[in-house]
């Protein structure tokens, strides 16, 4: 009979720093602001002879390089339907209700997310560890991603093996 156990991923390390806004709709949005955003990890997989499921470090070290790569960011959504993203010369523009906001190309992140939520930022980083080749052989049957923006406001996502 295979064990399975559970770890959880939880260090103050895991964090990136990053603006972004919220849309409501197609004419209000939060006003540009910033967060240290956590980031943890939950993983489910099977226990070897050894007591081990295996080296923790290799989803710590994963989870480090996904937040470096926000770190100190814009974050805008790729897949809004009220924002859209125009080149510049070497500025991007958020336009929004006729608003346009421009920003740096090297200050910017488009992700292929819908808002910028700590619910479309744990199921960005949990796509991305799923598929990531470090976790391939390792028998994870469930693996959970949470992104807070602060205590007490948390998005969740899951992922379970079918």
């Amino acid at each position: 009979m295979t064990r399975y156990s559970r770890i959880e991923i939880r260090k103050q390390a895991l964090n990136f720093s990053a603006a972004h806004f919220t849309i409501f709709n197609r004419t209000d949005r939060e006003n540009l602001h910033g967060h240290n955003f956590q980031v943890e990890c939950e993983l489910t997989a099977p226990v070897g002879d050894d007591g081990l499921m295996f080296d923790y470090g290799i989803i710590k070290s994963a989870l480090r390089e996904l937040c470096d790569e926000l770190d100190e960011q814009m974050i805008l959504p790729a897949h809004s339907p009220h924002l859209t993203i125009e080149q510049d010369g070497e500025y991007s523009v958020a336009i929004f209700n006729g608003e346009r906001l421009p920003f740096l190309s090297r200050d910017l992140t488009v992700l292929p997310i819908a808002n910028s939520t700590v619910e479309e930022l744990s199921n960005y980083l949990l796509g991305l560890l799923v598929d990531h080749s470090s976790f391939a052989e390792r028998g994870i049957i469930e693996m959970t991603v949470k992104v807070s923006s602060s205590p007490g406001q948390t998005g969740c996502s899951t992922w379970k093996q079918t």
